[in-house]
């Protein structure tokens, strides 16, 4: 196991997926595994070990539980708000989570066994392959707790759906159900949760079955185009996300959403 320093991700081969897989399980310190300030650390580093990983060929990632990944924990929101120049120092990090998920060449498979929302979204999304039950919740409402969504949603919703819906989704930010992001093309397949790990097992092997380096390669080439739009967009994204952290509105928007309360927005 080449995995160490990891409080909020575990790591496993094969688990019924078959040999050579690593399954990479997201697991906060809170039931809906929101990232907190380790768990951002730890993202931005977990895809460049899984690159190096020599006893692994494919990488299986889920979420412990039932929720994959719920985006940002609202009490580090609570502390970015309070000190944004916390929020200014993850900028780097922010930008490596998306480009060393990318960078990977290893072919990912997402097992999406509940919520994702937000960075959690952002990630599943661009994986190789997006695998959900089909009552999961997906969606990025960065917009609905004050944020400009910039950790990688302006890159994959338009790629994956077109721009039309993207911004409708990310503007709005609804969540939709698995079997609605199958249905758009969001998500390659939405089953019921006793099929979940039969499908990914089965996409595992096809993939599998296949020569290691045309697959790796075939990859690497077809994320040319995602790289190149993450590179366009992730300064810009991460700017505008850390000055919406400092607006009067992004205070207020979290204090709603704790407190279960409408919003009462001043426009700052």
């Amino acid at each position: 196991m080449a995995f160490q320093h990891y409080s909020r991700i575990q790591f496993a081969y094969d688990q019924g997926y078959g040999p050579r897989v690593l399954v990479v399980t997201i697991s906060g310190n809170n039931p809906v595994n929101g990232v907190d300030e380790a768990m951002h650390e730890e993202l931005a580093r977990v895809f460049t070990d899984c690159q190096r990983d020599p006893d692994s060929d494919l990488i299986v990632l889920t979420g412990k539980g039932r929720v994959f990944c719920a985006g940002g924990d609202l009490d580090w929101f609570d502390e970015q708000i309070s000190n944004p120049a916390s929020f200014r120092a993850i900028a780097p990090d922010a930008k490596r989570i998306v480009l060393s998920l990318l960078e990977l060449e290893k072919p990912i498979i997402c097992r999406l066994n509940g919520a994702a929302a937000g960075l959690g979204a952002t990630i599943a999304l661009m994986c190789d392959v997006i695998i959900a039950e089909d009552t999961a919740k997906i969606g990025d409402p960065h917009v609905k707790v004050g944020l400009v969504a910039g950790d990688g949603g302006a890159v994959i919703w338009p790629a994956l759906i077109g721009m039309a819906r993207a911004k409708e989704m990310l503007l709005t930010g609804d969540l939709i159900s698995g079997a609605e992001a199958a249905r758009i093309g969001l998500v390659n397949y939405a089953v019921p949760t006793a099929e979940l790990d039969g499908k990914v097992a089965e996409l595992a092997q096809k993939i599998l079955g296949n020569p290691r380096w045309a697959v790796r390669w075939t990859k690497v080439v077809m994320n040319q185009q995602l790289r190149q739009a993450a590179n366009l967009t992730m300064d810009a994204a991460v700017a505008y996300e850390t000055l919406s952290n400092m607006m009067a509105d992004r205070a207020e928007a979290v204090a709603a959403v704790k407190e279960k309360r409408p919003m009462t927005l001043s426009g700052e």
